[in-house]
């Protein structure tokens, strides 16, 4: 972490820019929407003036200008009521604030980016990324290792949507055996057209995680129907939980036919505990989690394990956790190299 003394007290604000032609005419965006703020704030030309520093001379001969280049007034002046937006005016300004909105979160992460860049141009450092992350064993081992990247687990929706709101530099997440194009919002939304890109960071094995022995002689799904048969499910939104629920619907299965639906842990490690002490019989997790506390295993599928940033971000410390998650993971069973093409 910077000491306070050596933080420059670097801060970046982005916003919606550019400009609208009409004829030869040329206006600018973000001067329009100052206007249109100001006159709806103040209820005046004069507040307008104030927030570019004009006279209210020269504030009223632009405002007539952008009104001649528009051919249409932008503001009325009422007797006893200052002045307003004309239906027009209200209706461009409406056009700008729903464009500034949408783009809203791709502004603050680019912010995030832009102020991680440019303190450690100023610096030499930036302070740990933040990544937001489903939960994996891998993942936090290696993370746990290197210390240089500030996780917090959750489930891969919610990962998914700090990332897209700005909230977090980076999203580890998987939608079980689909690509994220195909697993509907937000996993849809993360792709290049909102500038961001995707890493196959590694493949893991997911199954059913069964107690030693499997004493309850479990094959599929279908098997966790049957009597008696007590399963320890994930949180909600995870994207563990989104699979087992997939495979529910494949099977014919209600989540009321599964004794135990409703109990919920949020880690592979978690539910493989809540097994391995017998207070289950089954739950959905990967074959890592499984070893490591002796549990029966059955496969179920491979999964892809994505890291999505914003290409501009450029930290070397999330570089270096790819490349050294993507080493790990050729060496360690249940895991596998991702294909990158």
């Amino acid at each position: 972490m910077n000491r306070a003394s050596d933080d420059p007290g670097v801060a970046v604000a982005l916003g919606l820019g550019g400009t609208v032609r009409i004829g030869a005419s040329v206006l600018a965006v973000a001067d329009l929407m100052v206007v249109f703020e100001a006159i709806r704030r103040t209820g005046s030309v004069q507040g307008f003036a104030d927030a570019l520093g004009l006279s209210y001379r020269a504030a009223w001969a632009r405002l007539q200008a952008y009104e001649a280049a528009l051919g249409r007034p932008l503001v009325r002046k009422t007797r006893g009521h200052g002045t307003a937006l004309t239906e027009f005016g209200a209706a461009l300004a409406e056009t700008f604030s729903a464009a500034a909105a949408g783009l809203e979160p791709g502004f603050v992460r680019e912010t995030r980016a832009a102020e991680q860049r440019l303190r450690r141009l100023l610096t030499g450092r930036a302070g740990a990324p933040t990544l937001a992350a489903s939960h994996d064993p891998l993942l936090v081992e290696v993370l746990g290792e290197r210390g240089d990247v500030a996780l917090s687990v959750m489930g891969s929706r919610a990962a998914v949507e700090r990332l897209l709101e700005g909230s977090a530099d980076a999203a580890g997440f998987h939608c079980g055996a689909q690509a994220p194009a195909e697993a509907g919002a937000p996993f849809s939304s993360v792709d290049a057209g909102a500038g961001l890109v995707v890493h196959p960071l590694f493949e893991r094995e997911q199954g059913l995680l069964l107690a030693p022995g499997n004493p309850r002689g479990i094959r599929g799904v279908a098997d966790l129907a049957g009597e008696g048969v007590r399963y320890v499910n994930r949180q909600r939104g995870s994207g563990t939980r989104d699979w087992f629920d997939r495979m529910l619907a494949q099977a014919g299965l209600g989540p009321e036919a599964i004794q135990g639906y409703a109990v919920e842990e949020f880690t592979h490690q978690a539910v493989a505990a809540v097994i391995a002490c017998g207070a289950a019989d089954a739950g959905l997790g990967v074959r890592a989690a499984a070893e490591r506390l002796g549990l029966d295993f059955v496969p179920v599928g491979w999964e892809t394990y994505f890291l999505a940033a914003s290409p501009s971000l450029a930290v070397p410390e999330l570089d270096g956790l790819i490349v050294a998650i993507r080493e790990r993971a050729g060496r360690t069973a249940g895991y596998r190299v991702a294909a990158t093409g």
